[in-house]
């Protein structure tokens, strides 16, 4: 266990993070099952298109926390354009 005050805070902080970007982490993937169950249920492309952009807003507040690369992203959010159409 961290002896020195500054430590003891760090811990915590991390802590508080880790639970923070958990939540993210989290949402992203949940997002990403759902509309890639949406594709194989065979949803009308409207759907889709809306579930989709929904699925790159949280792609992208997942980079903008550094919980994710940019090219990883990027990756990402191309395969699962390739999907729709």
């Amino acid at each position: 266990m961290a002896i020195k005050k500054s430590a003891k805070k760090a811990a915590k902080r991390a802590l508080k993070n880790y639970e923070v970007n958990l939540v993210v982490k989290l949402a992203m993937k949940k997002s990403v099952k759902s509309f890639l169950k949406n594709v194989d249920d065979g949803t009308e492309s409207k759907e889709l298109n809306v579930i989709l952009s929904d699925t790159y807003s949280k792609i992208d507040k997942a980079v903008r926390q550094w919980l994710l690369k940019k090219q990883t992203a990027s990756r990402k959010k191309s395969r699962l354009a390739k999907k729709v159409s």
